[in-house]
């Protein structure tokens, strides 16, 4: 006869954990004869509190809590009922491993394009669906089991900020919902596809299961080796970073080596650049980098937000972030800004350094690191040089010179300046919170040169704001417009101290606005995207509508006539380092009458950035210029008047100022231009198989008439070899000097090597070579 049982329900909650109940006294049997040892007491112990007293194979890793008696009335026909230990191993509901089908070389990863990230971690792009097993204690009974997943990011996580996400199980996925379906069973195995939202919180989730079933309730524990990563989503429509372009998300999400460009206009120098997001270490440092900015977690799910945010972290004056910068030419206490060629080693040491700034970065170290971080997180990136690129100090919207009452330029006033090149970043983005038409490509600005909201940072500007003057739009508009459409005002000193506009250049500043093509190592000019064709009504209209929210507003009145015009070219490649400069001053005279000119000639070394290093020459020459004449002056530089005053990137400025005697017109323009330096010469050597030992020949030559000291070399290869440091030592002058150096590929397909040299007397020298890869025959 089976034994009568009160339900469980009815029994009353017993001291101090009411959640457990206990059975009256005729539920209490005799033990069996081969648990004698045990004791009744451990038997009942372990029914009260299973999770204190364990049975001895028991090997569930859960955390189990409401369990309920097993009502001993059902299925018993005579049977010996089972004891309470059976009851919670058959019945009670538990997760005993999670399989989140997270190798680089299954479907997650492959679906959601995150293959090439180093490591075995599950990486995923938000708003998509990505698939795991759950391995249970039994089989999953769809009407009476329930089960949920919880994902977990931040020191406090909560529902509320989208930090805390619970998924419940659902019989249909929706778009825009957190949700998991069960696709498919196998015995205790159920294979479930999980919905994420297109607006999730980026970074670094923990999972764990939660059960229920009407015998109790179940939580897996927080496995680290199951945390999942959350990246933004090129792919997904509903995703503000959506680019629909195939070849671009190629280009600019998944392409880990690209092309920087320098130089001035005249003479546009590249470099190749080791962006490496996918290797070791670097999504975790990217990850670093955002927990480091002390900012919610709750706002890593606006790609806005999150570019200010590295815009301000990637350099170091108010945040302790990635880079610190230099333009002293001292760098003992660091590595060279020329020296990097990648940001690998860059993230990599900050992140285990904890978080000190690496030593040291310059402009396109800066976006070139800005690169790396974005489009590790998923967020479309691009480099960007502009070349004489203006700073403006005084939000006036445009650079102004001044000179004295005998047109000698007075250093000490002129803080605004033109950068012979700079280097930042356009990053691919909706902009919901401006107008329509804003979305696209945004300008964000790593190099520390004026804070924005009190923190060295710039950007996203809309490039659509910046091109139409409207830079009245967040977020820093106005510096960017100046950077690339600002005219040079030119001001004269009078006898009473005040100041005269004498000359207004309107085509000084933002031209071949360069990245690298998509699809090739071809240079790309976008100066288009940033604004309309210079001299245009469209760019005048721009121009004056950004400048009526400048600090000088009045600035502009009627035209100055002019009949005699001033440029200066130059010819072919130009000047090499170690030669003598030689350039052409061109002056036309467009009237009928003669005219007598005053001409004024000074030549400086300047830091990239516009920055006055030394005057090295200094002319006058006085001339007369027929009707309708056009004569072609002959200038130049001996080398022996620059050697000792260079600086990084060997860049000089030639001003050039003058008054016509006639009309009192003033002439005045600014030529930039640097010393090309040589390249390095890469030959790689053998056949290029995964697994199989190769080499690469590395050649330069000193372009100098005086001996390099303490040279040093860097080479690195995505798929090649790692970062690897080589002391040369001394060059001797003119000398040629070749090393081999022997490393083996562990990547098939395209790849490139990079070198750069590490040299105080001689900057800007590099070079990279195409390696194509074969597999490894089986």
């Amino acid at each position: 006869m089976p034994v009568e049982t009160r339900s469980i329900r009815d029994r009353s909650a017993v001291g101090r954990f009411p959640a457990v109940t206990f059975g009256s006294a005729e539920d209490i049997k005799e033990p069996e004869e081969d648990n004698v040892e045990e004791g009744a007491c451990l038997q009942w112990l372990r029914k009260a509190c299973s999770c204190c007293c364990p049975r001895p194979n028991d090997d569930t890793d859960a955390l189990v809590t409401g369990i309920e008696e097993v009502d001993k009335g059902e299925g018993s026909n005579n049977e010996k009922p089972v004891d309470g230990d059976s009851e919670l191993g058959e019945i009670l509901l538990q997760v005993r491993s999670v399989d989140l089908m997270k190798d680089n070389s299954e479907q997650n990863r492959k679906e959601h394009h995150t293959e090439r990230y180093h490591g075995n971690n599950l990486i995923i792009r938000r708003g998509q669906t990505f698939m795991m097993w759950l391995d249970l204690s039994r089989p999953f009974n769809p009407n009476t089991d329930k089960l949920h997943l919880e994902l977990k990011t931040g020191p406090l996580p909560t529902v509320s900020k989208q930090t805390h996400v619970i998924i419940p199980l659902v019989d249909e996925l929706e778009d825009d919902r957190w949700e998991a379906k069960i696709v498919k069973e196998d015995g205790n195995r159920i294979h479930l596809s999980v919905n994420s939202l297109p607006t999730a919180v980026t970074g670094r989730y923990q999972l764990t299961v939660a059960t229920h079933c009407p015998k109790g309730e179940a939580t897996s524990t927080h496995d680290p080796a199951n945390d999942i990563y959350m990246l933004f989503n090129p792919w997904c429509e509903d995703d503000t970073v959506f680019m629909d372009d195939e070849e671009e998300r190629d280009e600019y999400v998944l392409n880990d080596v690209g092309r920087i460009y320098y130089g001035t206009e005249q003479q546009i120098g590249a470099r190749t650049w080791n962006y490496g997001h996918f290797d070791e270490g670097i999504l975790a440092a990217c990850l670093y980098v955002l927990e480091k900015s002390g900012t919610p977690r709750s706002g890593w799910g606006d790609p806005v937000n999150v570019v200010r945010v590295v815009s301000a972290m990637i350099n170091s004056p108010d945040d302790l972030g990635v880079l610190e910068g230099n333009w002293s030419g001292n760098y003992l206490a660091g590595t060279s800004p020329t020296a990097w060629s990648g940001s690998v080693e860059i993230l990599n040491d900050y992140h285990k350094g904890g978080g000190i700034p690496v030593k040291y970065g310059q402009c396109w170290v800066f976006a070139g690191v800005t690169t790396t971080v974005l489009r590790c997180l998923g967020i479309p990136t691009r480099t960007v040089t502009n070349f004489n690129s203006a700073h403006d100090t005084d939000v006036s919207l445009t650079t102004d010179v001044y000179f004295d009452e005998n047109l000698d330029p007075l250093e000490y006033l002129n803080a605004d300046s033109v950068w012979n090149f700079h280097v930042w970043n356009d990053c691919w983005m909706a902009r919901p919170d401006l107008p329509p038409g804003m979305g696209g490509w945004q300008a964000v600005d790593a190099t520390p040169q004026e804070t924005s909201q009190g923190t060295f940072r710039c950007g996203p500007a809309s490039l659509a704001a910046v091109r139409s003057g409207q830079v009245y739009l967040k977020h820093d508009c106005p510096f960017v417009f100046a950077e690339v459409n600002s005219d040079k005002i030119y001001w004269q000193r009078e006898i009473d101290g005040t100041f005269t506009q004498i000359h207004c250049e309107k085509k000084a500043v933002g031209h071949f606005i360069s990245t690298k093509a998509v699809g090739s190592d071809k240079r790309s000019d976008i100066t288009h995207l940033y604004k309309h064709a210079e001299g245009t009504e469209e760019e005048r209209i721009a121009v004056e509508t950004a400048s009526r929210y400048g600090s000088k507003p009045e600035i502009y009145s009627s035209p100055i006539a002019e009949d005699v015009s001033i440029e200066v070219t130059m010819d072919g490649e130009g000047p090499r380092m170690g030669s003598d400069a030689e350039l052409n001053i061109v002056l036309r005279n467009s009237s009928s009458s003669q005219r007598t000119i005053i001409l004024h000639s000074q030549v400086a070394v300047m830091y990239y950035t516009g920055v006055h290093k030394a005057t090295v020459k200094k002319d006058r020459e006085d001339m007369k210029l027929l009707p309708n004449e056009v004569i072609t002056l002959e200038w130049t530089l001996d080398y022996f008047d620059y050697q000792d005053q260079l600086v990084d990137q060997a860049a000089l400025m030639l001003t050039l100022s003058g008054r016509v005697s006639e009309t009192q017109q003033v002439l005045a323009t600014q030529f930039s231009f640097r010393l090309r330096t040589p390249d390095l010469i890469i030959k790689p050597i053998g056949e290029a198989v995964v697994g199989r030992k190769m080499a690469a020949e590395i050649s330069f030559t000193n372009p100098l008439p005086r001996m390099l000291k303490g040279v040093g070399l860097r080479v690195e290869g995505p798929g090649l070899l790692g970062v690897r440091r080589i002391a040369v030592g001394d060059i001797g002058s003119r000398a040629t000097k070749s090393l081999t150096e022997y490393f083996i590929p562990t990547l098939p397909g395209p790849r490139k090597l990079l070198a750069a040299l590490d040299c105080k007397q001689l900057t800007q020298v590099h070079g990279f070579a195409n390696i194509i890869v074969q597999e490894k025959s089986t």
